[in-house]
């Protein structure tokens, strides 16, 4: 039984834009390792990841929105190769399209509201089909594209039935609500008369005022950050100092087994024997050479969007300063964003050979060589609710260079601190003044200090930033609001109940649609070798027989010849009978070829272990 569903609109490495596809890409598999069978349910955009895998239609159903009935089908990927369940919402007209948000001209889509208003429909269409022991135990929605179920749960009659599920809302950016005004609240589902108030706030529809309202938790992604909305949340203020005793402030972690500087195929040398020199001076090398800069002078290096938030437009003019200052370094951007600063770059890389250099473009495999082989990460954000770069930076051994702000300033204490605890450079002010001193005591450090350099690299690649330290801090929190969250240990994970396939597109169904593919088994990993790391997770132990199937084909020869009727049993309630037909052979998935943008490191297929024999329910 599934008993953490985490419902999204991104969730690595399916769909990603940017943090939230990686938290919502680790939180289910290190819960699952953790002993919670936990899945996670995004939108099925027509993206490549996506159109590579086989998918299993586990349910199929129909909303409406506005007079109008949009058919969808809920799939899972087949073989659960990512070490949890992933489903996606399959609603063609409103999500197969070539973008999450925006067309492949960068314009967002015009249907917005509707789009996400029918996937929260559908998932929870998907929920009232469970068997009520079957259902989750805990609906974990994150940002606003999802902050409409809490409040349907409560107060739209269709959904009430899951209203004793205890939700948990979690606000990665505050300052994306999904707003939208009351000329289109004709495209919500029919709600009491009394809720009205909860979705207004300002004379608009706010879904994330929504959430925080009816939630029966709200967390961010980082204990400075929920202060910082206390104070500055787009309106929001007044509400979240109302709702604050039900707020939480957890950090997000890094996956330890992607971002591994002793295992990571994505970078020219890796770290041996725990050979911190050697590893950072043959990555700094290859870095060198791929853009022509000096290897005697400090290399500055920023990851990330060029958008507002990320205090991108400062760099500009904070590099140029530097640079006709006459000292020496080196500067290396990687993103994209406004055209404005991505042309400014452009014309930084013409102006100043060897000095510095951009790449206009999303690569997460030049990513992982750039944290390898940078001596710093600079982020001057605005707004930072967690951030996890600099967490990726001290993983390899760079040291990051951040502004005070949200997640930056929990994880990343100054060097002049007492206590003999920082971690990198700070500075508090949003200015060009503050930027570049910053960047001058990095440099100062390193061409006067190398011996505190090498010190730091060895204190910041010590950290645990592993999901591992935050995952308990969730469960205590589902805890808090009555979820009955319980770990199985060195048990095989239960197979989540499905209804029977509904009526709707049943026809473009495949014949097993109502047999889930096998849930992998919630057993840790092997850690790595390097002491000083994040703990990783051991093999995954020895599969458990398949469940039968016949019973399932049974079902569906019946329905050929006679009417669909909603499903009112399980795998569950199989018979002893059934449960001698012979296993089937695991569902086996490949994996793309790498293309421009670098998916994470490829790693040999684990086997798939099926759920357990299912026993007679009492």
């Amino acid at each position: 039984m599934i008993q953490v569903l985490h419902i999204s609109a991104e969730c690595y490495p399916a769909a990603k834009t940017g943090g939230l596809g990686d938290v919502v890409g680790s939180l289910p598999k290190y819960m699952t390792q953790a002993g919670v069978l936990t899945a996670a349910i995004i939108p099925k955009y027509s993206l490549k990841w996506i159109n590579h895998q086989d998918w299993v239609t586990v349910y199929a159903g129909s909303v409406w929105i506005n007079w109008k009935q949009w058919h969808f089908r809920i799939q899972q990927q087949a073989g659960n190769t990512l070490g949890y369940p992933l489903f996606v919402v399959d609603i063609p007209g409103l999500h197969d399209r070539p973008g999450i948000y925006n067309d492949p001209s960068g314009a967002p889509y015009r249907d917005e509201i509707e789009r996400y208003i029918a996937f929260q429909q559908a998932v929870l269409e998907w929920l009232l089909s469970f068997p009520w022991q079957e259902r989750p135990r805990v609906l974990h929605c994150h940002d606003h594209h999802t902050a409409l179920i809490p409040w349907m749960v409560k107060h739209c009659p269709a959904y009430q039935q899951l209203a004793p599920i205890p939700t948990i809302f979690t606000i990665h950016n505050g300052q994306y609500q999904g707003a939208f005004g009351w000329s289109s609240g004709h495209l919500l589902p029919p709600y009491e008369a009394g809720a009205r108030g909860l979705l207004d706030w300002q004379g608009i529809v706010n879904p994330m005022a929504a959430a925080i309202k009816t939630a029966w938790a709200v967390s961010t992604v980082s204990r400075s950050y929920l202060f910082e909305l206390h104070e500055n949340s787009m309106g929001l203020e007044s509400l979240f100092r109302q709702e604050w005793q039900k707020q939480h402030g957890i950090i997000n972690g890094i996956d330890a087994e992607i971002w591994d500087p002793v295992t990571d195929p994505m970078i020219q040398s890796r770290l041996e024997a725990d050979n911190i020199a050697k590893f950072k001076t043959r990555n700094k090398r290859a870095l060198c050479e791929w853009f022509g800069f000096p290897y005697d002078a400090p290399l500055i290096s920023f990851i990330g969007r060029m958008v507002g938030e990320k205090g991108v437009d400062l760099l500009p003019d904070a590099y140029r300063r530097f640079i006709h200052s006459g000292a020496r370094a080196s500067f290396l951007v990687l993103g994209t964003g406004e055209a404005w600063t991505e042309k400014q770059f452009r014309s930084m890389s013409h102006q100043f050979p060897g000095r510095f250099n951009a790449v206009i473009d999303y690569n997460e495999g030049l990513s992982h060589q750039i944290y390898a082989g940078s001596d710093f990460l600079i982020m001057p954000s605005r707004v930072e609710p967690c951030g996890l770069n600099q967490m990726y930076a001290m993983r390899y051994g760079t040291i990051p260079i951040v502004r005070s702000v949200g997640g930056l300033k929990d994880t990343v204490p100054d060097i002049g601190e007492p206590g003999n605890s920082g971690r990198g450079i700070r500075f508090d002010h949003f200015s060009l003044e503050d930027v570049f001193h910053a960047i001058y005591r990095a440099v100062s450090m390193w061409h006067n200090d190398p011996g505190i350099v090498t010190h730091l690299r060895e204190r910041i690649m010590a950290v645990d930033f592993s999901w591992e330290q935050t995952i308990g801090q969730y469960f205590g929190v589902y805890r808090s609001i009555g979820a009955k969250i319980e770990p199985v240990k060195n048990a095989p994970a239960a197979e989540p109940a499905f209804s029977e396939i509904s009526p709707g597109p049943v026809e473009s169904a495949p014949e097993t649609a109502a047999v889930p593919a096998a849930v992998p088994e919630a057993t840790p990993e092997k850690p790595v070798s390097r002491k000083t790391e994040a703990k990783a997770t051991p093999k995954k132990s020895a599969p458990a027989e398949k469940p039968p199937v016949e019973k399932a084909i049974k079902k569906k020869e019946k329905q050929k010849t006679a009417p669909v009727k909603p499903a009112t049993k399980t795998a569950a309630t199989k018979t002893k009978t059934e449960q001698k037909v012979p296993p089937e052979k695991p569902l086996q998935k490949s994996v793309p070829a790498k293309t421009k943008q670098a998916g994470p490191p490829k790693k040999p297929d684990k086997p798939k272990p099926a759920p357990p024999e299912n026993k007679k329910k009492k």
